[in-house]
């Protein structure tokens, strides 16, 4: 998690963004207003996200936003987090006002945000995840991270249009690639996990274990009034896993998260250009319920 070192000082190694990251989307979901905001503090990285005035987003320090990330191999080793460009920025900023990050562009107009951002390691170097030094020399990555978020789609309102698109650098190939494609963390009371039955159209209760699975994930209170998960079309290369659809539920820091993973791994370096498109759906339960059924229906075979 993300969370795991946040008593670390707010180490001053970012230099000062030359792009604001302070901008805001706004729409009407289900005929209640959605606002979404991103900050300089997170490059750009979504902050907030409010539906009807209730807020969706548990941000804290530079690892528990709306984001997306990377794990990767160094020369073919492979430890989770130890090498690990993230969009908002690294362990080390902490709480602090600034992001390890780089933003490099943004744009927020007619429901639309366009971000371009060079992404921090998650650790310095020198440190340790799980027993693990960290595999990267610098602060930040040569690793690039492009997304375009809209309010909506034709036919659909209780959704977010969202395409994200790493480049990697030509000088560190990669054979183990995993893509973090899109995480939310989301206050403790959206403690109901559920997934999308395609066969049936229903949300389905998961058991509570920490993971991924097969199916579209879906976060809500126990009212139902209030919900957000992730569905995506995307599919990997023909003989790599099947996405994963992941919740996990972290008790000391009182915070929860989906998150949609994709994982690549072959002998010959990878290729240095990677595209998801999701779709993020918000609102009440059977909001999402209902738009994870038509995007099933509307992809299905693809």
């Amino acid at each position: 998690m993300k969370a795991w070192l946040l008593l670390l000082p707010a180490l001053v190694f970012a230099q000062a963004p030359t792009v604001s990251g302070d901008a805001e989307i706004s729409g009407t979901v289900g005929g209640k207003p959605l606002v979404i905001r991103t900050t300089s503090r997170l490059a750009g990285a979504i902050d907030s996200l409010k539906w009807a005035g209730v807020e969706f987003i548990d941000s804290h320090d530079h690892g528990r936003q709306l984001q997306s990330a990377i794990n990767a191999d160094v020369d073919g080793v492979f430890h989770i987090e130890c090498y690990n460009p993230t969009e908002a920025g690294s362990v080390v900023d902490a709480l602090g006002p600034k992001s390890t990050s780089r933003l490099e562009f943004l744009s927020a107009k007619d429901g639309v945000l366009t971000t371009r951002t060079r992404m921090a390691y998650w650790l310095a170097p020198g440190m340790k995840s799980h027993g693990h030094v960290a595999q990267n020399t610098a602060l930040l990555s040569n690793h690039v991270l492009n997304k375009q978020v809209s309010i909506g789609r034709p036919g659909m309102d209780h959704v977010l249009d969202y395409k994200v698109t790493f480049d990697l650098p030509d000088d560190r190939p990669h054979k183990v690639l995993q893509f973090e494609a899109l995480t939310g963390y989301m206050p403790w009371s959206f403690s109901e996990e559920l997934c999308f039955d395609a066969k049936t159209e229903t949300l389905v209760p998961l058991p509570r274990q920490n993971g991924e699975q097969r199916n579209p994930v879906v976060l809500s209170t126990p009212s139902g009034n209030h919900a957000m998960g992730v569905f995506t079309p995307s599919r990997p290369p023909a003989g790599q896993p099947e996405v994963g659809y992941g919740r996990f539920k972290f008790d000391h820091d009182k915070v929860v998260k989906w998150n949609c993973v994709f994982r690549l791994q072959q002998t010959e370096p990878i290729q240095a250009h990677h595209s998801f498109q999701l779709y993020v759906v918000i609102g009440t339960r059977e909001d999402c319920r209902r738009t994870l059924a038509a995007l099933t229906q509307e992809f299905a075979g693809r």
